[in-house]
């Protein structure tokens, strides 16, 4: 999915109600499959942005990433270097670093695997079962960042 202009793929009106249901629960103390409302600085406004998000551990280390691309949170997330993730009361503050290409295959597969669920139509029939380099293909369609809980 390669272009001119970095791939992002905008959530429908009924995924964006879907999300701010999503947003609600995690910030009122219900993860729904290990899902957080992650809070990120707008790069522009100053204002704190609220998300859902599906954290995700692999091999160790803990990843966000962004199923649609290079979405509003991810421009907001390279600018700010960090935000908080939310499940009720327990807030966790984070620090991010966005992986190159080359060290997200094993990330993104075991993503699929895990939501591929829920983010499939967003990955253009890449799966958790493709092969290393249909799933390097996709890579910089989909930016990861490695977190590191800080707080």
């Amino acid at each position: 999915m390669s272009s001119s202009s970095p791939y992002y793929l905008k959530g429908s009106p009924l995924t964006v109600r879907m999300n701010a249901v999503i947003g609600w629960l995690a910030r009122h103390g219900l993860s729904l499959a290990g899902t957080a409302e992650m809070s990120v600085r707008g790069r522009k406004s100053g204002k704190v942005q609220r998300i859902p998000v599906n954290p995700h551990t692999c091999q160790g280390g803990q990843y966000l990433v962004s199923a649609r691309g290079h979405s509003q949170w991810v421009r907001n997330m390279r600018a700010a270097g960090g935000g908080e993730l939310r499940v009720g009361r327990t807030v966790r503050t984070f620090t991010a670093v966005e992986l190159p290409d080359a060290e997200k295959l094993p990330v993104l597969r075991t993503y699929l695997e895990r939501w591929g669920w829920e983010v499939a139509q967003y990955f253009d029939g890449v799966t958790a079962k493709s092969s290393d380099e249909e799933i390097i293909a996709c890579a910089g369609d989909h930016p990861v960042f490695r977190i590191t809980v800080t707080s």
